[in-house]
């Protein structure tokens, strides 16, 4: 009798810890989107944590003549086939190319203008998608109806053909599923401002995406003064933060399960007008280094004058140095672990960061992986 309890026992236990497993290993439950830079050349695909990862978004892809277009044709098709070996390791993993960026978003307007150009923007897009066997596109437009970089062509008539400009990509991506059997997603990197929201068509918009990737990072500097840049709550003298984002779009029709609230693997360094409050809320004298956050935990926290305080309101880290006024603010694991807590309590769709190699020794990623299943 004792043999066959212990019997029981251990086949319970076995059981379990199989059922325990199979959680682990089986699909993320939130999204969690590594932008990837391939602008710089090769992309190192064999330092990605691929099982960490539901989506990799490959940035970027230039719009250029109202065509999607490869820049460095060599480096780009090597990356794109060694990304896709990654699903290897995650068959779940996804992975799109994102047109755009801060850089490439010149002639967005462009392309978006007529139905001709839209029809020829969508069609280069997904060729790209087609011939190397991604898994869908990441439109990076910054920004529609206002000015990005200096020298970026803008027009009123933005805010309806972004929409337009969408639905014809979305076409076209209907199409190639039609031809594989395969879906496609679309997605889009947006401002996390209510002037992104007042330049757009969000609740229109939001039909056509799967993903609306919010960037709720580089907020500060706007004012003149040292602020936060990736906070998730606001402060008494700073309004911008990622709930307010949230909420903003959410109000414009956004639906909460497509909205992905987004993480600064880097840091952004201002000198401070004076020491007072260690520098937050004070004037802007200049900019200064940031750096990425593996370069920030290893080389400047506690070390080289500077000071690490945390903004309980903001849920926010930042740096101080008394000496040259430096000013740093960055994402930790303790800001990360605030966001996702945040995600599941509002059941957001999940998490996505720029940029993947900011943090090479993966810390961030790592306090993802842990507080988001």
């Amino acid at each position: 009798m004792v043999k066959n309890l212990l019997l029981l026992i251990f086949c319970f236990f076995s059981i379990s810890a199989g059922y325990s497993q199979a959680k682990i290993s089986g699909p993320k439950k939130y999204k969690v989107t590594g932008y990837v830079g391939g602008y710089r050349g090769l992309v190192r695909t064999e330092d990605i944590d691929a099982e960490k990862l539901t989506h990799i978004i490959y940035a970027f892809v230039n719009c250029k003549d109202s065509m999607a277009v490869l820049t460095n044709l060599s480096t780009d098709s090597t990356n794109f086939r060694k990304l896709n070996l990654l699903k290897q390791k995650n068959p779940d993993l996804k992975i799109l190319i994102s047109v755009g960026g801060w850089s490439w978003s010149d002639f967005f307007s462009d392309a978006a203008l007529t139905p001709t150009s839209r029809t020829l923007f969508a069609k280069t897009s997904v060729d790209i998608v087609r011939q190397y066997q991604l898994d869908g596109v990441d439109i990076d437009w910054e920004y529609p109806g206002m000015p990005g970089e200096e020298g970026n062509v803008v027009r009123p008539e933005d805010k309806q053909n972004y929409t337009l400009l969408l639905q014809a990509i979305r076409a076209e991506l209907n199409k190639l599923q039609q031809e594989t059997g395969k879906k496609y997603e679309l997605t889009a990197a947006v401002g996390g401002s209510q002037s992104f929201i007042d330049h757009t068509e969000m609740d229109k918009v939001a039909q056509i995406l799967d993903y609306v990737y919010l960037m709720t990072y580089d907020y500060s500097g706007r004012n003149k003064t040292v602020s936060h840049h990736t906070n998730l709550f606001p402060t008494k003298k700073e309004g911008s933060s990622a709930h307010q984002s949230v909420k903003n779009f959410m109000a414009a029709g956004v639906p909460k399960e497509k909205l992905g609230l987004g993480a600064a693997f880097y840091g952004k360094g201002f000198e401070a007008a004076s020491t007072e409050n260690y520098g937050l809320h004070q004037p802007q004298v200049k900019t200064a280094k940031g750096g990425g956050y593996t370069e920030i935990k290893d080389n400047l926290i506690g070390q080289q004058g500077y000071k690490r305080y945390w903004d309980k309101k903001a849920k926010a880290p930042y740096l101080f140095n008394d000496n040259t006024k430096v000013f740093i603010t960055y994402e930790d694991e303790k800001s990360i672990k605030a966001k996702c807590r945040y995600i599941r309590k509002n059941n957001l769709a999940g998490i996505f960061f720029w940029e993947y190699f900011n943090d090479p020794k993966e810390y961030l990623i790592n306090a993802i992986h842990q507080h988001l299943p």
